[in-house]
């Protein structure tokens, strides 16, 4: 039997306020700044939430120097991976994206927080990437996927019983210090887009619509981890609002920028710049990717290597030592 593992965290001013779900079957009412079950009434609602975002996002970022520690690890490869895992798994499952951006958030806060060279066995990574998916699940649905449905994938290379798994989300529930409710750049869009006064409320779903597929785009793309949250948010919606409105763009990115700070403003200058040019490289159609299966008469599939409780030694999440047990 699998262990549901709860957590009581406190909100709104000790922890980001819970993400809103979007659903592609939900419209947005601008009269009153709600969508699809949120709790804002007005317009000072909706901003009184992002300068919580704001602030409280510094929380639930990688530790400093991540990037280098990927390269210098030789990780950014295996985390490339584990984020295409995680996008697929939302897809075959049907989940809602808040969850794999959550896991991919946990994903990241635990590799830059462990400065261990075990993390270069595939297996390590896998474990973790499952981890995370399961307990951002249960963070954020309503009906969570079971340990077998979520490894029954042929992109794993490596099964784990569910004992295995339930010992790595303590150990990165620990990790963690049971602090869950992360904001991220997908969870940050809604409180970004109810700053544009002059977007009407046809266009709020086709903007959600692109603004994810340049989230999904970036969020295997190592150089974005560069950036806070809400500036990659800041810089995927005013992508998305220069293709869908390219003569209001000025506007726009007026409208989006008055509730940041200089240094957020500086550093969405070179964030848009990027997510730009990757917009005619090969990750930006990512999103449909993850949502066609590969073809089982041109791709290989491998017998998974099962990985026992036995094998894993947890203490590595604290202590810096990794590796199977002698």
């Amino acid at each position: 039997m699998e262990i549901n593992l709860l957590c009581d965290e406190e909100t709104w001013l000790c922890s980001p306020v819970t993400p809103v779900r979007h659903h592609a079957t939900k419209l947005c009412s601008f009269e009153n700044y709600s969508c699809g079950g949120s709790f804002f009434t007005t317009k000072e609602d909706s901003e009184q939430a992002l300068a919580i975002y704001l602030e409280k996002e510094i929380s639930f970022i990688p530790a400093a120097n991540y990037v280098e520690h990927l390269r210098s690890k030789n990780l950014t490869t295996a985390r490339f991976r584990a984020t295409q895992w995680l996008f697929r798994t939302r897809s075959r499952l049907n989940l809602s994206f808040e969850t794999a951006f959550l896991a991919v958030n946990y994903l990241d806060r635990v590799l830059s927080m462990n400065q261990c060279n075990g993390w270069k066995e595939d297996w390590m990574v896998e474990l973790l990437s499952v981890a995370c998916f399961s307990v951002a699940s249960k963070f954020s649905e309503t009906c969570t996927p079971t340990l077998h449905e979520i490894q029954k994938m042929e992109d794993l290379g490596h099964s784990f019983q569910s004992s295995t798994i339930q010992g790595m989300e303590l150990a990165l529930l620990e990790a963690l210090g049971w602090c869950l409710g992360s904001t991220t750049a997908y969870s940050c869009t809604e409180l970004l887009l109810w700053s544009i006064d002059s977007l009407k409320p046809q266009l709020h779903e086709e903007c959600i619509t692109q603004v994810t597929k340049f989230l999904v785009a970036a969020v295997s793309d190592s150089r974005f981890l560069e950036f806070r949250p809400s500036v990659v948010a800041a810089s995927a919606l005013c992508c998305s609002l220069d293709e869908l409105l390219p003569s209001k763009s000025d506007a726009h990115l007026s409208s989006i920028t008055r509730l940041l700070n200089q240094a957020q403003k500086d550093d969405l200058v070179k964030c848009h710049r990027v997510m730009e040019a990757q917009k005619y490289g090969p990750l930006h159609n990512l999103i449909h990717y993850y949502d066609c299966p590969p073809s089982p008469t041109t791709v290989l599939q491998k017998q998974p290597i099962d990985i026992y409780e036995c094998h894993v030694d947890f203490c590595f999440l604290k202590t810096g030592t990794a590796g199977p047990n002698s």
